[in-house]
């Protein structure tokens, strides 16, 4: 079997993985990241989730790398794009003109991008990536993980490392090395947070969704052939959803295409009906940013409530149901909707056989038992109030999102709180017991509520980027995380070098805590 050393292994070539490997290259280190599908940028790219959802992001919010891949996705567009003058003018350009965000685009632009971030510790040969490579075992020595085997086109191969970080989607390692770890809702007796379960639900977890881009033809028909799954699904299908916050049914719009100035067109994110407008809410390309003719439609991503597949878990694969579910909706909006003229895009989505994006959008993964759990009455808004969230001594990033619970496999409604600007606990990305794994994405230490507010792009990158540096960190002092977390001296000089490396630990004051301002 095919043998490699290196000394970090990320498993996971997601946002966290990207944002790991960019950053123990930087130091130096060796490093082997592993992906399962042929696309680096997980939600950002395979999985067509693109754009990150957060008011302050042009000011504020994010890690200094984090900016240069939204800098870079803006410069892409305006080298290689044919903008409009005016649109290539804007600094804040967003190509979709979408109301979900500030930074609405292809997820093919986001590829070039994180690829061309990667290249030169590629070109160095501090950094090789396995592509359609996954887990399927660990080599652990008491509390040591030595070694991960994984499964790609070609076989197995066997990685040695000093390090391991956990960037996969689904925290698929944490089983393989033994890492103690949770799934599902957690009781309100384990977490004391307000909004817990009554008793502990494991398989109780946010749904998957696949999603696809569409544009629209007006007058051409480009009805996909009717998925033989059609009847299972298309009694649910219809454009009222709960209204997360207040779960009343709401009527959504659908129009395809509209009339208007895009250079109007944005996010208004107090506005209670900013995702009732389908078509604009996830637009990824707005035709009248572009030179005339250049986009014959404007094209959107449908990640919306009707393809929210929560009948079962769907964790390591096993993602049929949800990939039935989502085709079998568009052509319900094909056909009974009245929408012929709808044609998928999987050109954007990288030439799928079923034109829907490469994976599933995974919301919530297994997470650590860590050090640090963020709970809820942590960073609620409601808890919390005017003194924002919790001060963690041991910051290694802020990010900000709503704890935003979709409707679950074990039956809850929408779960939609506000949240205070927060933090990144270090402790949250250490496990409580093994001395060289590290949490670096989805599976940091949150609860089943506030992973719903710490699973977006900006805050994964920023986990993963923190655990890049912590591992390099302790590869160079031969210290162990903990030790880090549980010795001021060694934790003030980490936070330096995040400092030094343009991490955000700290909310400007009239953001984190308006009240007292």
């Amino acid at each position: 079997m095919p043998e490699r050393r290196c000394d970090i292994l990320v498993v996971g070539g997601g946002l966290g993985g990207v944002a790991a490997a960019l950053a123990a290259t930087a130091r130096g280190r060796s490093v082997v990241m592993s992906e399962p599908t042929d696309w680096i940028g997980g939600q950002l790219t395979s999985q067509a989730v693109p754009p990150d959802e957060h008011r302050w992001i042009e000011r504020c919010g994010c890690t200094a790398s984090y900016r240069r891949l939204r800098d870079g996705i803006r410069a892409h567009y305006r080298a290689l794009y044919p903008l409009t003058n005016d649109a290539r003018l804007m600094p804040a350009l967003n190509p979709g003109a979408c109301t979900v965000s500030r930074l609405g685009h292809e997820p093919r632009v986001a590829l070039a991008v994180l690829q061309a971030m990667l290249a030169p510790a590629l070109a160095e040969e501090r950094l090789h990536v396995l592509l359609r490579h996954a887990p399927i075992r660990a080599a652990v020595d008491g509390d040591r993980v030595e070694a991960v085997t994984l499964a790609g086109p070609d076989g197995e191969v066997t990685v040695w490392a000093d390090w391991v970080l956990d960037a996969t989607e689904t925290g698929a390692l944490l089983p393989l090395a033994g890492a103690e770890h949770v799934t599902g809702f957690e009781s309100r007796e384990r977490t004391g947070e307000p909004h817990g379960a009554p008793a502990d639900q494991l398989d109780n977890l946010q749904p998957v969704t696949v999603c696809f881009a569409l544009e629209h033809r007006a007058g051409e028909d480009h009805t996909i052939e009717r998925p033989p799954e059609y009847d299972r699904f298309a009694g649910r299908f219809s454009w009222v959803a709960p209204d997360p916050r207040t779960l009343r049914p709401v009527a959504r719009r659908f129009e395809p295409n509209p009339d208007e100035d895009p250079f109007a067109v944005g996010p208004d994110f107090d506005d209670p009906d900013l995702d009732k407008d389908l078509w604009r809410f996830r637009r990824i390309a707005a035709r009248g940013l572009f030179a005339p003719g250049a986009y014959p439609s404007d094209i959107t991503l449908v990640n919306w409530p009707q393809v929210d597949y929560a009948d079962a878990p769907v964790l390591d694969g096993g993602d049929a149901d949800a990939r039935a579910l989502s085709r079998s909706f568009l052509h319900w909006m094909q056909t009974e909707a009245g929408w012929p003229g709808l044609r998928l895009r999987g050109d954007i989505v990288g030439d799928t056989p079923d034109g829907l994006a490469k994976a599933a959008y995974v919301r919530e993964a297994r997470r650590l038992r860590a050090l640090r759990t963020v709970t809820e009455q942590d960073v609620a808004l409601d808890v919390r109030g005017p003194h924002g969230a919790v001060r963690f001594h041991d910051s290694a990033g802020i990010g900000h999102y709503r704890i935003d619970l979709h409707p679950s496999t074990g039956g809850d409604p929408y779960v939609d709180l506000a949240c205070c600007p927060f933090q990144l606990p270090l402790g949250a990305l250490v496990p409580v017991r093994l001395d060289n794994l590290l949490a670096a994405g989805k599976s940091i230490g949150t609860t089943h509520i506030t992973n719903g507010a710490y699973r977006l792009h900006p805050m994964e990158w920023n986990a993963g980027e923190a655990a890049g540096h912590l591992a390099a960190f302790c590869h160079e002092r031969r210290v162990s995380p903990r030790a880090v977390c549980a010795q001021p001296a060694l934790l003030a000089r980490l936070q330096s070098e995040l400092d030094a490396a343009g991490i955000e630990r700290e909310w400007p004051e009239e953001i984190r805590a308006p009240g007292n301002a």
